[in-house]
């Protein structure tokens, strides 16, 4: 090949390269689940979008941090520029994010994912909590719906009543303890299975795919279960505040188009998973049984959704929270919104 015709090849290769920077990022879950799998397409696209001046060295599996030490570590910027941070695991610093998971029941699919956009670019108070707490969000996801794997067939909700369950929740435990079960807590993992073999509990609420993870379904076989009992859970794909600070305008642009059309198809990723999920279950020998609307409706009404959300809200407000009762609001009525003509969220 002529020379210069090498040289000329050579030198448009150049602006793929000269100036790119790479960003660290971690997560605390193995690379391959449904989630996992959409924050490495939105990676993808960064680079895509960003013609390469953007390039994500990714660490899956807790290999840099742990999901709960993720938060320090993206905003401490040394281990990592970015990590999958869980509002739930720092609820001090991110007491209005803890709002998401109050409500039970939503909507699912791309019907969910267009509330959690909405709803940061209408409530700024979400974002300002992350800049305060020095972490930019550049991606929000959340998982697979909330489902009940019991050791013993259950024929509606209304037979937690005096049953002993597992939740981590917060405000899953207080919905058990008023849908009259006794919540016990054990450590997340092999001690829950075992509790769950040994009959030390009777069942867990935890989304589907965690159950899946330890085996719940093995020594609790039967799962109750709906879409609309959304998990609430946010992941953050976030970003040390200073870094994001200090990107060019061109490639923010650039990553910002990439969370977009990332979103664009996480609707439909999220519905596929959910029921290649059941049906692994029902493989595995699960007896999976959706739960009606208004089973869900009734479960919603009967826990008392609205009573402990407002607790929670005047318990933050005496704290000197600012904003908690703006944002539950506006949070409310986009819940509501979103899913009218369904469960009555607010009941």
């Amino acid at each position: 090949m002529d020379l210069n015709k090498i040289i000329f090849l050579m030198m448009l290769c150049v602006p793929m390269f000269v100036g790119a920077q790479t960003l660290t990022f971690t997560d605390h879950e193995p690379m391959g689940n449904m989630r996992t799998q959409v924050t490495r397409q939105f990676f993808r696209l960064v680079e895509q979008e960003s013609k390469g001046r953007i390039r994500i060295d990714h660490h899956w599996n807790g290999e840099l941090s742990s999901s709960y030490d993720a938060y320090e570590t993206v905003r401490e910027g040394t281990k990592a520029d970015m990590a999958t941070v869980v509002p739930e695991y720092d609820s001090q610093r991110m007491p209005l994010h803890q709002l998401f998971k109050s409500f039970l029941a939503g909507p699912s699919g791309e019907a969910q994912v267009a509330l959690i956009r909405k709803a940061y670019k209408t409530i700024p108070e979400l974002t300002e909590e992350l800049h305060h707490a020095g972490i930019h969000p550049v991606l929000v996801a959340t998982g697979y719906p909330v489902g009940f794997y019991s050791r013993e067939p259950m024929a509606d909700l209304n037979a937690l009543k005096e049953q002993t369950w597992r939740t981590a929740s917060f405000w899953h435990i207080s919905y058990l303890e008023n849908a009259g079960a006794t919540n016990k807590r054990i450590p997340w993992g092999e001690r829950v299975s075992d509790s769950l073999r040994s009959g030390a509990i009777d069942g867990i609420m935890v989304n589907i795919d965690s159950g899946w993870d330890i085996g719940a379904h093995r020594a609790a076989p039967h799962l109750l279960v709906s879409q609309e009992l959304w998990l609430g859970h946010i992941y953050l794909v976030a970003m040390n505040l200073d870094r994001w600070n200090a990107l060019p305008p061109k490639d923010k642009r650039a990553i910002e188009r990439a969370a977009s059309k990332t979103y664009k198809a996480m609707g439909k990723t999220m519905d596929e998973s959910y029921e290649q999920m059941l049906q692994q279950l029902s493989n595995e020998g699960c007896t999976v049984r959706r739960l009606t609307h208004e089973e869900v409706s009734d479960f919603v009404t009967n826990v008392r959704q609205s009573e402990v959300q407002e607790r929670w809200v005047k318990e933050k407000e005496s704290e000197s929270t600012a904003d908690v009762r703006r944002v539950f609001e506006k949070l409310r009525s986009l819940v509501q919104h979103a899913h009218r003509g369904t469960v009555p969220l607010c009941s």
